[in-house]
């Protein structure tokens, strides 16, 4: 995952691991809400999430998408970033599948921006 972050970091990108935009334990706002995820998508569902009990309702994260939107909220473009991280999902464990396993997430906004500007 290093690797992966690295490129990035290379091409000029900020690295957002810091736990305050990026969360493990994270909320359904963060976590589907912003991300305008349906109320019946099976993402929601007890089986594909891990929720946490407790007065305001929490989750493990299902994917660093969230990061993306807690940066948005504090920063215009332009920017890039990369954001890697451990994500849950309730995945019966077997040689190909996990319920826990790393995710790495690019965002780049700005004026006239194209796959191009990926070339190292």
């Amino acid at each position: 995952i290093d690797k992966a972050a690295d490129i990035f970091l290379e091409l000029g990108y900020e690295l957002i691991d810091d736990p305050e935009l990026s969360p493990e334990v994270e909320t359904e706002y963060y976590c589907f809400e912003a991300l305008n995820t349906p109320d019946d998508h099976p993402s929601r569902d007890m089986q594909d999430t891990f929720f946490l009990e407790g007065e305001e309702p929490k989750l493990l994260r299902t994917h660093t998408s969230a990061v993306q939107v807690r940066y948005m909220e504090r920063n215009k473009p332009p920017f890039a970033i990369v954001c890697p991280g451990r994500v849950y999902r309730r995945d019966t464990v077997d040689a190909t599948h996990s319920a826990l396993f790393h995710q790495v997430e690019i965002m780049a906004i700005q004026k006239d921006l194209n796959l191009g500007n990926l070339k190292g």
